[in-house]
């Protein structure tokens, strides 16, 4: 068994931005990226792409990793992720599991490395090691605050620190990851990112404006 997996979760049919996967991207697309940074970072006894198309395959023995082909239903809408998760941990052979999107391409290897450095630090007290925003904005659910008062409403800088998860970066156990059928752990540490690192892909815009940013960041 495996000390520590990198797993690369790539759908082809994308929902919002069509095959954005492998869609090209600063010439090349964002599997190639994400695979050849992770290579680099040096701490994985394997990385996995897992996938439910030919082309990721191909990529995969082109780039020299391994691949699972997950079957049809957990590559599908209808699949829930916390069943797709506990999915990919049952196939995945190692003690400890990174997984980690494609449509986080602006994250630095050193990054990476603190990441897994940091939760090597601190996994006797935490499960899990995720990367999150902090968001700084005055939110309503169902037309009412939820955090700030309406009445007394505060400066921006002073409003509490709320944590969206980006799913850039999680790294836990098999076994949490099996047990609790998710990416976080019961007793997470969230590993903040700054906006340029922490940016998702889920728009055509998104895309476009992280392919900018790629270009002026990292050499293709």
């Amino acid at each position: 068994m495996n000390y520590l997996t990198a797993i690369i979760p790539v759908r082809k049919n994308s929902e919002r931005v069509k095959n954005k996967n492998f869609k090209k991207f600063n010439n090349k697309n964002l599997l190639i990226h994400k695979t050849n940074k992770l290579k680099k970072v040096g701490f994985f006894d394997e990385i996995i792409v897992n996938n439910d198309s030919d082309e990721a395959i191909n990529i995969a023995n082109k780039l020299k990793v391994s691949y699972h082909k997950r079957e049809k239903y957990y590559a599908s809408s209808k699949c829930p992720n916390n069943e797709f998760w506990q999915h990919v941990a049952r196939n995945t052979y190692s003690k400890y599991i990174f997984f980690t999107n494609c449509t986080s391409p602006l994250i630095k290897i050193l990054t990476y490395k603190n990441a897994v450095q940091n939760f090597e630090k601190l996994k006797g007290k935490y499960d899990s090691l995720n990367t999150v925003n902090l968001v700084k904005d005055f939110m309503f659910l169902n037309q009412k605050a939820i955090n700030f008062n309406i009445n007394k409403a505060p400066n921006s800088q002073d409003l509490p620190d709320i944590y969206r998860l980006n799913f850039a970066i999680n790294i836990l156990s098999r076994n949490t990851m099996i047990k609790r059928m998710s990416v976080v752990g019961k007793k997470p540490y969230f590993f903040p990112l700054n906006e340029i690192e922490g940016f998702d892909i889920d728009t055509k815009f998104q895309f476009d404006y992280a392919n900018h940013l790629h270009k002026n960041l990292f050499k293709s």
